[in-house]
């Protein structure tokens, strides 16, 4: 009966409330949420209708197995990778199933989600009740507007009471990522947040063989890198021959705020303060901070001269047509997620490149975006604020659940998941790194890292930290280790990190984050182009429009709440 109340109750509310989408730019692995940090309240109407699960007592468990078997379901991403594993039942899914069933007396059952429409999928799950009893999402709004429905368990109390069962969770995400979203007044937690293992986002790779037989060295500058795009589509007779038409010296996507993050941060202001950049800061992307209008002009401009892809605001998320592209060998340059050119095995970029253009073909990483300062400024992942784990109201083992999250968070599992079995999917190296290489069948990883299984660790560990940093370049089938190395130096150097600033629910941003997502991409879109001329009206009207739909009430709200528990202060304590 509670299902189907709680699924008449969640449709009609859905009718009201759009929830955001956590675009992340092009299929990256390391994936890009939007920065939000607010934690939600649910009424009390709503939770009288859909009322959550009754706490099962930590006495049910023996050794830290129940009597009688359970039985949870988990989310799982499908990315729909050509000759990837079945994303339900691989090497990897039997491990955590066998493991689950033998340490705890809990089967489990994956419950596939296409990642790229993930939110909208999630949305129909939950307003059904047919969701699984574990979610997964990178779209903070989404579990907030669910919660104000009645939709998601409140796991304050349930973290607490079993915590001395689930010391493999805890020691991983520590307080700060269990407790990243509790609400300062009310101490409602409606999620939990994966820990990310890396934090680097955003690289700028350049072809090297271009550079080379133009001549040339790597940029170091912004002015050094526009030249190289002018030398790379005056000289494309030279780069491409017969495909000279097919030209492109710089690669972005319609996410232009996430793929172009270097540049705008370099044109931001070095002495930003922690209550400026959290008024503006619930849309990573940056569309808002003052100084991103001069940054997309400088996009503009290469546009209008013909430096930059013509038709990259045409394709959306898991669109290929940019990927294919670059890995023909026609782009000279693009910035995206630090790892995106050794991803993949034998399909990644480079190795495309060498396989379609010859065995020189190569990205590089490089660094060249100063701010006023003189530093490569950029903005890094915090450890937290990634993926949000949350139960819905229908889940009815909220304890095999919390194991389930236990089970994945021991460093055994962990390693295991993201190397899996030596002479398989990896090797061992004399120094003791692990070396990951290409894997068959049942082996296969869809995702960089095997994250969709690690939902609560994002990036490189293997169970251990020290491993991890001696194995991080050697984490990519077949890629140059010496090139991986580079990328993450470079990624992290000059590196910004971002605050947790938990000021509990922010109601603007409830039910409008999609909304605001689609208009920034058209802010930035339309903008970068605009004509020359157009360029100030164009973007003036598309921030107007932001604005007026939801943007400035968040700002609003967010600046009052910053006064409430900071006063005049421009810092975090």
């Amino acid at each position: 009966m509670k299902k189907k109340v709680l699924s008449m109750f969640l449709a009609s509310a859905m009718a009201l409330s759009i929830v955001a989408c956590g675009s992340e730019g092009g299929g990256a692995t390391t994936e890009t949420p939007a920065a939000t940090t607010e934690t939600p309240a649910a009424t009390t109407e709503t939770q009288a209708e859909a009322p959550a699960a009754e706490p099962e007592t930590a006495s049910e468990l023996t050794d830290g197995k129940f009597a009688d078997t359970r039985k949870i379901t988990v989310e799982i991403y499908d990315r729909g990778n050509d000759g990837g594993s079945d994303p339900e039942n691989n090497m990897y899914t039997e491990y955590i199933k066998k493991g689950m069933l033998e340490e705890h007396n809990v089967e489990v059952t994956f419950k596939k989600v296409p990642r790229w429409t993930e939110v909208d999928d999630i949305n129909n799950l939950l307003a059904a009740g047919e969701a699984p009893d574990i979610c997964v999402t990178y779209s903070y709004p989404t579990v907030l507007t669910y919660a104000q429905m009645g939709g998601v368990i409140d796991l304050q109390d349930l973290i607490e009471q079993y915590k001395a069962d689930t010391p493999n969770l805890w020691n991983w995400l520590g307080d700060q990522n269990m407790l990243w979203d509790k609400d300062p007044k009310t101490g409602e937690v409606w999620a939990l947040e994966g820990r990310r293992a890396e934090q680097q986002r955003i690289v700028t790779f350049v072809r090297q063989d271009w550079l080379d037989a133009l001549n040339m060295k790597a940029p170091t500058t912004t002015q050094e890198f526009e030249d190289m795009l002018v030398a790379f589509r005056d000289n494309a007779d030279t780069l491409l021959g017969k495909d000279a038409s097919k030209m492109v010296p710089f690669s972005t996507s319609y996410d232009v705020g996430w793929r172009a993050s270097n540049i705008i941060t370099s044109f931001m202001d070095p002495k930003i303060t922690d209550k400026e950049y959290y008024i503006n800061g619930f849309d990573d992307r940056m569309v808002t901070e003052p100084q991103t209008k001069e940054a997309v002009k400088l996009l503009n401009k290469w546009y209008n001269d013909g430096l930059m892809w013509k038709d990259f605001a045409l394709y959306g998320s898991g669109d290929t047509t940019e990927d294919d592209m670059i890995k023909a060998g026609y782009v000279g340059a693009f910035q995206h997620n630090w790892d995106y050119v050794f991803r993949n095995g034998e399909d990644s970029i480079n190795s495309n490149l060498i396989r379609n253009v010859g065995p020189d073909a190569k990205f590089v990483p490089v660094d060249c975006f100063q701010n006023s300062d003189g530093k490569y400024a950029k903005w890094l992942y915090s450890s937290a604020g990634d993926r949000k784990l949350f139960f819905p109201t229908t889940n009815t083992e909220p304890l095999a659940s919390l194991l389930y999250l236990d089970f994945i968070s021991k460093p055994e599992t962990i390693k295991y998941l993201q190397a899996g079995e030596e002479g398989v999917t990896h090797e061992v190296l004399e120094s003791g790194a692990i070396q990951i290489i290409a894997a068959e069948g049942d082996a296969i990883q869809n995702s960089g890292k095997n994250i969709d299984y690690t939902i609560t660790c994002n990036g490189t560990y293997f169970g251990d930290q020290k491993l991890a940093d001696l194995s991080i370049a050697y984490g990519y089938a077949g890629q140059d280790p010496e090139l991986v190395s580079a990328a993450d130096k470079i990624s992290k150097a000059d590196g910004l990190e971002p605050k947790n600033v938990n000021v509990g629910v922010i109601e603007a941003e409830a039910g409008v984050g999609d909304t605001l997502s689609a208009k920034r991409d058209q802010v930035y879109d339309q903008a970068v182009v605009a004509s020359t001329a157009d360029f100030d009206a164009v973007w003036e009207a598309g921030i107007a429009d932001y604005l007026s739909a939801g943007g400035q009430a968040i700002i609003d709200e967010r600046t009052a709440k910053w006064a409430e528990y900071f006063g005049d202060a421009d810092m975090l304590p």
